[in-house]
């Protein structure tokens, strides 16, 4: 087995690309120094992160893939799945080495499912996007707790910081316990101690956190939306097809 070990970003991926090309030695396996790593490994090698070698990696993939499979390849990347690495040094290494690129071979195992993870990032960025209620907080910011399965937050941050682009806000991922802060003019990451993320996972702040609107805001959004149910054509089916239950516990108009 071969083994590469490197710094868990995605220029250090594409220098893992660089090194195995250099060397003629590839892996079976790659992982972060923290990573539990196998007992028995013939050659281990420790990648370092050299951002002029993974450019030029990029710059060759740019020649032979389309925009929409370089952003597929950056969907499967954020999805932070356990098969990512070894399901992109494939991916990348078949497109360099085929002289036309193979993004479109959907016979290809490694092809099939790169589009598959990108559709299923897709479609979350857009259900995040649909769910999402803010929660004013007494000191004025907007805040929402979010527990995509996928670490959605790189994927959905362009949308809400324009879209709430005058307004300060937090998305909180609290599957991941980080989050994104912007304060209408940069984003910065943010986390939350573990007593605190215990809170923000059961989806609703504490009085006392609320501004003096707010629970009267979320009271008036409630009944208007028992007001508008009509319980004689109520179909859970169809409203779970619609609105997976994941969700609910941070919509609003779900909570008692």
């Amino acid at each position: 087995m071969v083994l590469f070990l490197y710094d868990k970003t995605f220029e250090g991926l594409l220098s893992c690309i660089f090194f195995a090309y250099a060397q003629k030695r590839f892996p079976d396996m790659i992982l972060s120094a923290t990573d539990q790593q196998p007992l028995f490994a013939d050659e281990r090698y420790v990648v370092d992160t050299d951002k002029e070698k993974a450019s030029r990696v990029w710059s060759s993939l740019e020649k032979k893939l389309s925009k929409i499979a370089r952003k597929m390849m950056m969907s499967v990347w954020i999805s932070g799945l356990p098969e990512t690495e070894m399901l992109l040094f494939r991916y990348i290494r078949k497109n360099l080495d085929h002289p036309q690129g193979v993004e479109l071979n959907f016979g290809d195992a490694d092809v099939l499912r790169v589009k598959e993870i990108a559709q299923q990032i897709s479609r979350e960025a857009h259900r995040i996007v649909q769910f999402v209620r803010f929660q004013e907080t007494a000191d004025g910011i907007w805040f929402a707790p979010i527990a995509p399965r996928y670490n959605m937050l790189p994927v959905v941050v362009n949308h809400f910081r324009s879209r709430y682009a005058t307004q300060p806000w937090i998305l909180y991922d609290t599957t991941r316990n980080r989050g994104l802060y912007w304060d209408t003019h940069t984003v910065e990451e943010v986390s939350f101690s573990p007593a605190d993320l215990a809170e923000l996972r059961l989806g609703k702040l504490e009085g006392e956190k609320q501004s003096d609107d707010e629970q009267l805001f979320q009271q008036i959004w409630r009944e208007y939306f028992r007001s508008i149910t009509i319980r004689e054509r109520l179909n859970l089916k169809l409203q779970q097809q619609h609105m997976p239950k994941k969700y609910w516990k941070y919509l609003t108009e779900l909570q008692q």
